[in-house]
């Protein structure tokens, strides 16, 4: 099979995910080499206490493809995410979660699209979260697409092919989950043509969820309304 010619900076955040980050990374190696002519994979840990941080350096010694990057304090998923899209040196930006909720093992599924489209973006096609989580991912979505008229999917689905010139030079400003409507207002304001694939998600199987908490939900949603105030004004 031919690879496909594009190169693609691949990362993901890492918030004490250690026993995730090392099958995750070699997978992600290895289907990249198998897909595309050149990569890179970055790991963002996010200011980590459980020893992911040690296994990323680990990681990045064992394969030249792999590089570490390090908050020495946790800033969250949207501060993990613009360090990741910052570090990225490839025309193509890949991003999943550090959980392993998702099977880098579908990259293919994206990359099939990437000759005709700017950006391909998946969606979950059985999510696999606790109910309250999808509870909040229901009122979340709903209200994105009052506020801003996105006619995605799956907004948050955190399995993204991406054209990296969209955000060059551009200061992402969100800290928490409201990255991800930053990034598809980028998108939708410059007109990139975007494609939904589904895809599949499965339970966590090591570490722990931190996103369903009270207090990151109230933030999130405060988060939201200061991103629409300031893209509206």
């Amino acid at each position: 099979m031919a690879k496909h010619s594009i190169r693609v900076s691949a990362f993901f955040p890492a918030h004490n995910e250690v026993d995730n980050i090392g099958p995750l990374t070699e997978k992600t190696v290895r289907i990249l080499s198998e897909q595309v002519q050149d990569f890179e994979v970055i790991i963002v840990n996010d200011g980590s206490r459980d020893g992911t941080r040690e296994r990323a350096d680990e990681l990045a010694q064992i394969y030249p493809q792999v590089r570490a990057v390090h908050h020495d304090v946790n800033r969250g998923y949207g501060g993990a995410v613009k360090t990741g899209i910052a570090s990225c040196a490839k025309d193509w930006i890949f991003f999943t979660d550090g959980d392993g909720q998702f099977d880098v093992g579908e990259i293919p599924l994206l990359l099939e699209h990437a000759a005709q489209f700017d950006a391909v973006v998946g969606y979950r096609l059985d999510r696999q979260d606790p109910f309250h989580r999808k509870l909040f991912a229901f009122c979340w979505g709903t209200l994105i697409r009052i506020l801003f008229g996105f006619r995605v999917k799956d907004l948050d689905c955190a399995f993204k092919l991406m054209k990296r010139e969209y955000f060059d030079g551009v200061e992402l400003k969100a800290e928490g989950a409201v990255i991800t409507v930053e990034l598809f207002s980028i998108l939708t304001r410059n007109r990139a043509r975007i494609r939904q694939v589904g895809v599949h998600h499965y339970p966590r199987t090591a570490g722990e969820q931190s996103g369903g908490s009270v207090k990151v939900i109230a933030r999130a949603f405060k988060e939201l309304l200061l991103l629409y105030k300031r893209l509206k004004t």
